[in-house]
């Protein structure tokens, strides 16, 4: 079974450098388009292997595990953890994959990431770095009751006696992903734990969830008028999924997403919550044929 390759980017923080690891799928060509897929506030790139697998014979495709997580770098500032900062590292990635545009997959906060890139101000006649954009289960404006129930467990220094026990765990902190196999759960559970002294831990900084543990009401509803003027400011094709049951992405929210700024296309997917992991051949077509040119 095709693998993807482990590579590195160096990245500027307001202390030094840190680097960030993305997983590079090789496409059909040199010159093939690219398509860059970004994951969750917990999660890694690992979490797209059955897209990447099945795009990659049409894209190169980039999965950067984002950093603080997976095989990134932890940084030395946790105020850091926060979406400006994720930007500024997709832009080095961008530079580094010398593309002057990429198409993306974002899964929540890797939604707002591509979100933020897309909205960027640039000169005249220079075209957005996104072409196509896809939103997984996430908007401008974020229920803060799932951001509460997301706190409740991110951040937590956990340890199992086998990484069985640690993917049963995550099952359970998980249900709004849907339904998926044992086999199909494990793939997903796998590379989100490091082995530590005969244990298995979350391979993540629990720093992250300092910045999170921070956000007030207040806090977010400055942060919604913000991601609303940037989602005004988009004019690439958008494809917003939601999950049917999303605590986090509310109906109305993803109702006025399709009538402001890209006038986003919405699928919404019964029987699940926050958020669709697209590893299934339903949701992998779906995204396939909306990237198609």
């Amino acid at each position: 079974m095709t693998q993807p390759t482990l590579r590195f980017v160096n990245c500027l923080d307001a202390t030094g450098l840190h680097r960030m690891a993305y997983w590079e799928w090789a496409g059909p060509s040199a010159d093939a388009p690219v398509l860059v897929c970004v994951h969750g506030l917990s999660r890694q790139g690992r979490d797209f292997d059955n897209l990447a697998r099945a795009l990659s014979a049409y894209y190169r495709v980039v999965c950067p595990d984002i950093v603080g997580r997976g095989r990134s770098d932890w940084l030395r500032q946790p105020s850091s953890y926060q979406i400006p900062s994720y930007v500024s590292d997709m832009v080095a990635l961008l530079a580094r994959l010398n593309v002057a545009q990429v198409d993306w997959v974002g899964t929540s906060m890797g939604g707002l990431i591509g979100l933020g890139l897309a909205s960027l101000p640039r000169p005249d006649g220079m075209p957005s770095p996104i072409r196509r954009l896809v939103l997984n289960d996430v908007g401008p404006a974020i229920r803060f009751e799932a951001l509460q129930r997301i706190g409740g467990y991110l951040g937590k220094v956990l340890r199992f006696g086998s990484l069985a026990e640690g993917a049963a765990y995550l099952r359970t902190i998980s249900e709004g992903f849907g339904p998926h196999s044992d086999e199909e759960w494990l793939a997903l559970s796998a590379p989100l734990f490091r082995e530590d002294d005969g244990q298995w831990t979350l391979h993540y900084d629990p720093a992250i969830a300092l910045p999170f543990s921070a956000v007030t009401p207040e806090i977010a509803a400055g942060g919604e008028a913000l991601l609303w003027a940037a989602y005004d400011t988009l004019r690439c094709p958008t494809l917003l999924i939601r999950g049917a049951e999303s605590d986090l992405l509310s109906r109305e929210t993803a109702q006025a997403m399709t009538q402001r700024g890209p006038r986003a296309r919405l699928v919404e997917l019964p029987g699940i919550g926050h958020a669709p992991t697209l590893v299934h051949a339903d949701q992998i077509a779906m995204v396939r044929d909306f990237l198609s040119p």
